[in-house]
């Protein structure tokens, strides 16, 4: 039988905060991003190392210092400029595209805020 892990006081006080509907929408919209970002990097840092190029060689393609690439691919929330998405897919081969996703509309989105 598996334990449950004993709640800390971050964790009653994040419990306290998402109680309140704005904070939690705002948290929401907030961490679709960071995982958005999260998403795009994991599959630059993928399709680098199923071309088994280095992350120094994906550097040297769009003129970066190895450590600028290093932290992006490694870092617990990186956040590249578009610029360097769009440098990196190019170096690696890849097309970016933007895709339709459902969306609340323009009037429900503005009930939210």
């Amino acid at each position: 039988m598996a334990s449950r892990a004993k709640k800390t006081g971050f964790d009653k006080f994040f419990d306290e905060q998402m109680r309140d509907p704005k904070t939690a929408r705002a948290y929401a919209k907030a961490r679709a991003e960071v995982d958005g970002v999260d998403r795009i990097v994991r599959a630059l840092d993928g399709a680098r190392v199923q071309l088994g190029m280095t992350k120094g060689e994906l550097a040297a393609l769009i003129s970066a210092k190895p450590e600028i690439v290093r932290r992006l691919f490694t870092a617990k929330s990186p956040n590249p400029t578009l610029a360097t998405v769009v440098k990196l897919a190019d170096a690696l081969g890849l097309t970016l595209q933007l895709a339709g996703a459902p969306r609340r509309t323009r009037r429900s989105r503005a009930k939210a805020a």
